[in-house]
């Protein structure tokens, strides 16, 4: 059974950066990943996905230009770098993946994104 671990949440100021990280546990293959937030009171809204080989990648309007998808198979590591932060990304970040079922199944525990001056 894979598991999905994000690290790397905190608090930043306005303008900062963070970089988020999120392992998979096991062996079982894991294909598409992406990110997700859940800021309170809010669905969750997508973030940005990368396919299985790193070469395309997609983002959310809100987060294009300022974060980047990125993965590292051998290491079975998906990161997200978060440049120009702002309050309103303030949100619990979750990390999916695509198990070898085909379907988006995967989800970590999430991790805490604020942004506060």
């Amino acid at each position: 059974q894979v598991q999905l671990v994000e690290s790397g949440g905190g608090l930043e100021q306005p303008g900062g950066s963070l970089k988020l990280s999120c392992v998979a546990s096991g062996t079982a293959a894991v294909y598409a990943m992406a990110w997700f937030r859940q800021a309170p009171g809010k669905e969750r809204e997508f973030v940005a996905a990368i396919n299985l080989g790193g070469s395309t990648t997609r983002y959310a309007d809100a987060v294009k230009g300022r974060f980047t998808i990125s993965r590292d198979n051998a290491k079975r590591t998906v990161f997200l770098q978060m440049d120009g932060l702002k309050p309103e990304d303030t949100a619990v970040y979750y990390c999916n993946g695509e198990s070898v079922t085909g379907r988006p199944d995967l989800w970590g525990q999430g991790t805490q994104v604020t942004v506060s001056s």
